[in-house]
């Protein structure tokens, strides 16, 4: 989502801040700026194209300084516009903060309770060039500045409700910003010995990758004040007093970059046929089913145990909801899963021997964090998180961790993080099967042995490219799409539906099969194609009977099958066999087509594949 990066040195920190804009672009965004502490003044630059552009700006400006704050903005409060762009100014009541600004701020998160504090603003002179909720933190900070940046932003932060990360700074105090967080994550970057003076704030500690590896990890209600060899903390307590603490400086080796695309035309792409390798890297080191492969206090967490309950969004939530099904088949034990969304906000029964279990990609999910803290809040301290990033804020707030493996994701579509939570999540319930006495010695065995087989079963998947790239060509023209499965291939068949309207913008639903005459058939004619995940499973024939239903109705159905199913290609009926059916782990194996196929048919269409329409990567705001 947005991106922030922020630096004081002694030498121009401008391509320091494009080049940190330029590694966050991955996670989505719709305008992008830059501001300096320059000549004595405040100068900015801002564009609702791409960084490149905003680059092109700079050079164009002349713009260079020690001291500047940049971002990258995905729209909430007002349209994407460059008056709605960060970073953004405030001058004072009456003044025009583009001709004289005294503060420059950028935001990421949401000011629940903008509307009035616009309005006292308002009221007290101060004129808005935007509509967004962040320039009313920049008026705030504003009107409590008295010779004193941090005094200010301490003073204004009271006021707000709501999620923020922010990065600050002052006309009148050159080589100074100032950042702050709840509820969104923000990094503090700590020189490196050669530029020992040089301190740097960031949302990601990718964006400081190549320009220092030592990386301190705000925590929530923290303000951090940085100057030219000099940093401070400060933690607000529970009686609203500002004090200073300590945080460790965590040596992070981030990746210097976005990967090199190679052969391939898109990320997605390359992520698509990245998955034997990420599945390998996440199987690395997992020599047996021993309960520490989740953290050292594992074993005595899961013996605590009743029940899972897992809070995700999104690809995340379908990889849980894959995973209820193995949990209470093979491990026994009852699974719950929700919408982290959705879950925070409804009365639900809590039990303390509940294993709250969250998943998600990126670790800084804003829905899933609150989530989880609100599953605490109820008594239910038994936390887990699978994440692919091992210093996001999610790993830091579980008790336990599980690491995928699966490397930087660029695409905003997920699809090599999702087959590795997949891979993780099958390994806790092996884990927990064991431990309660659910797999025999000969069926442990058996699934380590499938697993080290996952990584080239996916590949030989993926080898059925060439097919499904002549099945997009069909897909083109389309506005719908239904998508069926049964049993633990329904979610699979949520995933596919998600993955094709996110990047082809064709409107795709899921159904478990069983459910056609319930509603859902009423929608089938020969200008709906109907895409069903077909394994050789016990539901086999109810499925064979459901694609007789849609047969009968004129539907086109687009049907990936297992090699015995004994489905074949005829009129009206498409079928792309994968090499072999792979029992519990088959959903792994069925999501690779359909990531292929919206791929595919996204590039059909000429949609931008990588960065979808009104979509970020990582979503840290409500």
């Amino acid at each position: 989502m947005c991106g922030i990066v922020g630096s004081v040195s002694t030498r121009d920190i401008v391509p320091i801040l494009l080049q940190g804009l330029k590694r966050l672009e991955y996670r989505g965004y719709d305008s992008c700026g830059v501001a300096v502490h320059q000549d004595g003044g405040l100068k900015r630059a801002r564009s609702t194209s791409r960084v490149a552009e905003l680059e092109a700006n700079v050079a164009a400006d002349g713009i260079a300084a020690g001291t500047g704050i940049a971002h990258t903005r995905w729209a909430t409060h007002g349209a994407p516009a460059v008056h709605n762009a960060h970073p953004h100014f405030s001058g004072g009541p009456g003044a025009d903060a583009a001709e004289s600004g005294r503060i420059a701020l950028v935001h990421n998160g949401i000011i629940e309770n903008h509307d009035e504090l616009r309005a006292e603003l308002q009221a007290k002179g101060y004129a808005f060039a935007s509509q967004t909720d962040t320039e009313v933190i920049a008026h705030l900070v504003h009107q409590a500045y008295d010779g004193d940046l941090l005094e200010a932003v301490q003073r204004a932060l009271p006021r707000l409700r709501g999620a923020y990360a922010i990065a600050v700074f002052c006309r009148d105090e050159p080589h100074r910003v100032v950042g702050a967080r709840e509820g969104s994550p923000l990094v503090l970057g700590i020189g490196s010995a050669e530029r020992a003076g040089d301190h740097y704030l960031a949302s990601d500690a990718m964006a400081l990758a190549g320009v220092t590896d030592q990386i301190v990890y705000l925590e929530e209600g923290d303000v951090v004040d940085m100057q030219l060899g000099k940093v401070w903390i400060s933690h607000v307590d529970e009686a609203g007093r500002f004090r200073g603490v300590e945080r460790p400086v965590r040596t992070v080796n981030a990746h210097s970059g976005a990967a090199e695309l190679g052969p391939y035309r898109h990320y997605m792409q390359k992520e698509i046929f990245e998955q034997p390798k990420a599945i390998a890297d996440t199987l690395d080191g997992v020599g047996g089913l021993a309960p520490s492969l989740f953290g050292e206090r594992a074993a005595e967490v899961f013996a605590d145990i009743d029940r899972v309950l897992i809070l995700a969004c999104g690809t995340s939530y379908y990889a849980g909801s894959t995973a209820r099904y193995w949990l209470e088949a093979i491990a026994g034990i009852p699974t719950t899963v929700e919408v982290a969304s959705e879950y925070r906000y409804r009365e639900s029964v809590p039990d303390p021997r509940t294993l709250v279990v969250t998943i998600s990609q990126s670790g800084e999910t804003a829905d899933t964090l609150a989530a989880l803290k609100h599953a605490r809040s109820l008594g239910m301290t038994r936390t887990l998180t699978i994440c692919n990033v091992a210093t996001s804020a999610m790993v830091r707030e579980c008790e336990l961790a599980f690491i995928t493996r699966a490397g930087v994701e660029i695409g905003v579509a997920s699809t090599k993080a999702f087959t590795t939570q997949l891979v993780a999540l099958f390994l806790l319930t092996l884990v927990l099967a064991k431990l309660r006495g659910k797999l025999p010695t000969k069926g442990e065995e058996a699934a380590l042995r499938n697993l080290r087989h996952l990584p080239a079963a996916v590949q030989a998947v993926l080898a059925l490219e060439p097919q499904v790239i002549s099945w997009a060509e069909a897909f083109v023209p389309k506005q719908h799409a239904l998508f069926l499965g049964r049993g633990r291939h329904y979610p699979i068949a949520l995933e596919g539906a998600l993955k094709l309207k996110e990047i082809s913008y064709i409107h795709a639903e899921a159904y478990p099969a069983g459910e056609l005459k319930h509603g859902p058939l009423a929608l089938v004619d020969s200008e709906m194609p109907v895409v069903t995940v077909a394994p050789a499973d016990d539901l086999l024939e109810k499925l064979k009977s459901n694609l007789q239903e849609v047969r009968a109705r004129g539907g086109q159905l687009y049907v990936f099958a297992d090699a015995d199913t004994h489905i074949e290609n005829s009129p009206g009926v498409h079928v792309i066999r994968l090499p072999e059916h792979y029992g519990a782990l088959s959903p792994i194996l069925h999501v690779v087509p359909l990531q292929l196929l919206a791929y595919h048919t996204a590039c059909a269409r000429g949609t931008d594949v990588d960065k979808p329409r009104n979509l970020a990567k990582s979503v840290t705001v409500e």
